[in-house]
């Protein structure tokens, strides 16, 4: 895992595709800014609001960055969820690989108890890569996902999905007899796969809410 905010920032940056002049102007300093604080280490330490912006942008905990370690327990009221930064593919396949570590979203808790009666160490939020299932969910989003709710109360709906080494999130319809399903896309341009079966397409947990940036 890596620890050290400077590479992490940097290694986010390559996974995103974000450039350091930009992220720069988005904490209102001079375009050179991000790049001479990961390469010539200035300054030592970003300034907690930089620090939190640039948390909140990336979806990753300010701990990584250098902000002094989590207090795991939501605040009143609210129900903690873990979020796990591994993209699950809207798209041809994302390999599960190294996490980034695990800071939480807070729910308002009866809001929560209304998507679902599981418990939140049973919900997991991960990101969303590729188009195939744009536009209901687009690349970048944040999706909610009950790993309660999978074959055991299998129904239509969108899922995340392991198939092999990859996990994907797809749209399911279930075929009126047996338990096989027709894997869908909500983008068009991608092809449905038919009358599959639950052997090869193993539902990890339903899609119950997501989340995403506007711009």
């Amino acid at each position: 895992m890596v620890t050290d905010p400077r590479l992490l920032l940097e290694r986010l940056c390559a996974e995103r595709g974000e450039d350091f002049a930009g992220l720069s102007r988005m904490l209102g300093r001079n375009p050179a800014y991000i790049q001479q604080y990961i390469r010539r280490g200035t300054p030592k330490r970003l300034k907690e609001d930089e620090r939190r912006k640039l948390a909140r942008y990336f979806s990753v905990s300010e701990s990584l960055l250098g902000g002094p370690p989590e207090n795991k327990r939501a605040p009143a009221g609210l129900v903690s969820v873990k979020r796990h930064p591994v993209g699950v593919s809207a798209g041809p396949g994302a390999v599960v690989t190294e996490e980034l570590g695990k800071p939480y979203f807070a729910f308002e808790e009866r809001w929560l108890k209304g998507l679902t009666p599981s418990e939140a160490s049973k919900l997991s939020i991960v990101r969303v890569d590729g188009d195939s299932m744009a536009p209901t969910l687009n690349p970048g989003d944040d999706i909610l996902v009950d790993l309660g709710d999978s074959v055991d109360r299998l129904r239509d709906g969108i899922y995340v999905l392991r198939i092999d080494d990859a996990v994907v999130v797809k749209r399911l319809a279930l075929n009126p007899t047996g338990r096989r399903v027709t894997v869908q896309s909500d983008n068009p341009a991608y092809p449905d796969w038919p009358d599959c079966s639950l052997a090869d397409v193993r539902p990890i947990g339903r899609v119950i809410w997501a989340g995403r940036r506007v711009v």
